[in-house]
């Protein structure tokens, strides 16, 4: 289990965006070499967070695997930087760093892979997960090209059912309790990075 203390927070103000982006957030190459590793550690079947041992495809079908630092120790500080500033920009959360492995993230049409309606918070103490840091801020990477794939769109609730933009190595940021979704995949293959940075409790 990886954990990344972020170093000082970045602050320049507060909005309430439902999401923020990152353009070219990472090269068409870096997006390869995320994939690469994601492959290499052979992804399995993705849980949902009420029991980290039900698969539950009504709810949920992709296949996850996940990124320690010591695998790819370049892109851990490249995580840190994006998410302080997309945060220390739009949210000024008070952020403590990484608590979890990254999430590598693979939506196929063969599966008609989605992920229904959810929010990233989770809520028990499972797989020594620190609770005392809770996700704050969630982060997805696209990694593969948009015209490699249909459907699979990343959908954000937060009174309307927003869209959010795919393009190649984007970052998207968004706080961990919007609800959100992805719509089935119905040509080709979407893959994800998926970080949730965590910090203090909301007071």
């Amino acid at each position: 289990m990886s954990k990344y203390k972020f170093g000082p927070a970045y602050s320049y103000g507060l909005n309430k965006d439902p999401y923020v982006v990152w353009h070219s957030a990472f090269s068409p190459q870096e997006c390869e070499q995320i994939i690469a590793e994601g492959e290499r550690k052979q992804p399995k079947g993705a849980t949902i967070n009420v029991d980290f041992d039900n698969t539950a495809p009504s709810i949920r079908r992709s296949k996850v695997s996940w990124l320690r630092e010591e695998d790819v120790p370049w892109l851990y500080p490249r995580i840190e930087y994006i998410a302080q500033q997309l945060n220390g920009h739009h949210y000024d959360f008070d952020l403590w760093g990484l608590n979890e492995d990254l999430q590598y993230t693979v939506y196929t049409e063969a599966d008609t892979g989605f992920y229904k309606w959810h929010q990233d918070q989770y809520t028990t103490i499972k797989n020594n997960i620190d609770q005392r840091l809770p996700r704050k801020l969630s982060l997805s990477i696209q990694l593969t090209d948009p015209t490699e794939y249909d459907g699979g769109d990343l959908k954000i609730h937060d009174g309307n059912i927003i869209t959010a933009p795919r393009e190649h190595g984007m970052a998207i940021a968004f706080p961990s309790w919007q609800l959100h979704c992805v719509t089935p995949v119905t040509r080709g293959i979407r893959r994800s990075l998926v970080v949730w940075i965590t910090g203090p409790r909301f007071r």
